[in-house]
């Protein structure tokens, strides 16, 4: 059994890249039962954010060729634009990925509560779609527990994180008077809200 996590996120790629990566929650069964019919993969999962597009995968042989080709032609893109910006951890280093994104420890601002809540949805739609077997179903559950360890027994969790809240704060320290400012505020998603 080989273990692999791939993808590409807001280190690695442009925001136009992240996009055209990106699945819809729409699309997540049937990618998923596409992704282990045509790679071999015996269990996946995958998450999917705004900043990230990562694919967890155990397969007997390690096959991160198959895996990156069956991406880029999912989403339409050249194996090489997506080989450009993708990063592939194989085994106890794909482990380790998986334990500091859901820690917030890979996040865009530092230990974002909303990737752990994102990580279990995205088990959650494995689970729905039959993609996740005994070692995947071990790995999320001890990737859950690292991530609720690192909260309580560090600081990362003390202050308010958030792209949102980052983005306030810094506005703080530009303007004198924030309730005298005017704003005009462009995003998408929960950011924005």
């Amino acid at each position: 059994m080989a273990f692999l996590a791939l993808g590409i996120n807001h280190k690695t790629a442009s925001v136009d890249v992240r996009e055209r990566v990106a699945f819809t929650p729409e699309q997540l069964v049937d990618a998923l039962q596409q992704l282990c019919r045509l790679t071999s993969s015996r269990e996946a999962a995958i998450l999917s954010t705004c900043n990230r597009s990562e694919l967890y995968i155990e397969q007997d042989h390690l096959s991160a060729d198959a895996v990156l080709q069956w991406l880029a032609d999912y989403h339409r893109l050249s194996l090489d634009e997506l080989r450009a910006s993708a990063y592939v951890h194989e085994e106890h280093e794909a482990v380790k990925h998986m334990m500091r994104v859901a820690s917030g420890l890979d996040s865009l601002v530092l230990g974002e509560p909303q990737i752990l809540g994102q990580m279990k949805s995205a088990y959650a739609v494995a689970r729905e779609a039959g993609t996740v077997g005994p070692l995947l179903g071990r790995l999320f559950q001890a990737t859950f527990s690292a991530a609720k360890q690192v909260r309580t027994d560090t600081a990362i969790g003390e202050n308010p994180v958030s792209v949102a809240f980052a983005a306030v704060s810094l506005a703080k320290q530009i303007f004198s008077d924030l309730g005298r400012s005017q704003a005009l505020l462009i995003g998408a998603g929960e950011t924005i809200t």
